[in-house]
């Protein structure tokens, strides 16, 4: 059975809109097309040439060179407005409001409960376990027949630990047909583990996001893929926006994916884990550290005696870290992302010179 069999009857009967782009892909105007059909100014802006053309909804070059990068074939590929976009799709289409509900593992990325929220849909939490590990006991008794979604983040933001895909696996497996696992992504190139699209072959109910915001330091331009069999992704593109990705945001992810930009990733990420790994033991030994956790992200989960005062202290010199004390299990915590070398020493420096009482 396809997992689709799943989402909202509605969605799967909804006859998406039909931009004038989708009925006529772009074409050169210049090899004598006329483009009469979309509404749009005929001249371009004199200082944005091009931009008086509506993008395509799903960029060819851009979702090739996406499904290159993650391996994978492009119909299995929905290019969108960072991870961000991908979730609210889903749970959108899979959770009917005030009956289905999602699953998730907190503390987490919490645009999965809000997007849940606004779809008036339940949010079931199974926290981590002590270590912040997944429970994926926990987790699978936890879910119901109403469960559409379960949301497992790996590396985990804000805690940094991956999930096994052993665990993925097994979670896959035991919801087949009944929930759409998605594995968000968006730090795995930090943690030089083989991703959950190795698992795609095997299981027709996983899903995986993934971002050009991190590794590919496109935050600006909110690129992000979803990966999924092709019938979700044929699924999701029935709601979503008719014109998603701004053109200069697909030029500056071609970019970052040629050749050149992506060596400059790799050497980029490599650089990010070097400076990561320099930090860990700097940070614990500061007496004002009570651990750090173990990251394969790009960021570190530090608890202080006080990280109300220590966050201050921080702010005051310059340097902005995030106080994430709120999260459940991370009291006087904060979440440090690793900055350039001088940055992360900049920083060391400034919490080797705080007096914070315990």
């Amino acid at each position: 059975m396809s997992i689709v069999a799943i989402a909202r009857p509605d969605i799967r009967a909804l006859k998406p809109y039909s931009s004038a782009r989708m009925e006529s892909p772009l074409m050169d105007a210049g090899g004598g097309a006329v483009l009469l059909n979309a509404n749009e100014s005929p001249w371009p802006a004199t200082l944005a040439a091009g931009l008086n053309r509506y993008p395509d909804p799903q960029p060819a070059e851009l979702v090739a060179r996406l499904a290159a990068l993650y391996g994978v074939e492009s119909g299995q590929v929905l290019a969108g407005r960072g991870s961000d976009e991908a979730i609210d799709l889903l749970v959108r289409a899979f959770c009917a409001a005030g009956k289905d509900a999602i699953a998730i593992c907190p503390p987490t990325f919490g645009m999965y409960a809000v997007c849940a929220c606004i779809q008036n849909a339940g949010v079931i939490e199974v926290p981590l376990a002590r270590a912040f590990d997944l429970d994926t006991d926990a987790l699978l008794a936890a879910v119901t027949p109403q469960t559409k979604l379960v949301f497992l983040c790996s590396p985990n933001n804000p805690t940094g630990g991956v999930v096994p895909l052993s665990a993925i696996a097994r979670i896959a497996t035991a919801l087949t047909d009944r929930a759409l696992v998605v594995v968000d992504e968006a730090y795995a190139e930090f943690a030089g583990a083989v991703s959950a699209v190795s698992l795609l072959p095997h299981f027709a109910n996983i899903a995986i996001l993934r971002t050009l915001s991190k590794a590919h330091a496109l935050a600006g331009a909110r690129i992000g893929a979803l990966i999924a069999p092709v019938d979700v992704i044929a699924l999701l593109r029935h709601i979503q926006a008719p014109y998603p990705l701004p053109t200069p945001c697909v030029d500056a992810a071609l970019a970052a994916l040629s050749p050149a930009g992506r060596v400059e990733a790799n050497a980029r990420v490599a650089a990010i884990v070097r400076e990561r790994e320099r930090l860990v033991p700097a940070l614990a030994a500061l007496p004002q550290v009570r651990a750090v956790l173990p990251s394969a992200a790009n960021f570190l989960c530090v608890r202080f005696a006080n990280a109300t005062a220590t966050y201050r202290r921080l702010l005051a010199l310059g340097i902005v870290v995030r106080d994430i004390s709120g999260y459940p299990a991370l009291t006087n915590s904060l979440r440090i992302s690793v900055g350039t070398p001088q940055e992360n020493t900049r920083l060391l420096s400034a919490l080797s010179a705080c007096e914070v009482a315990a």
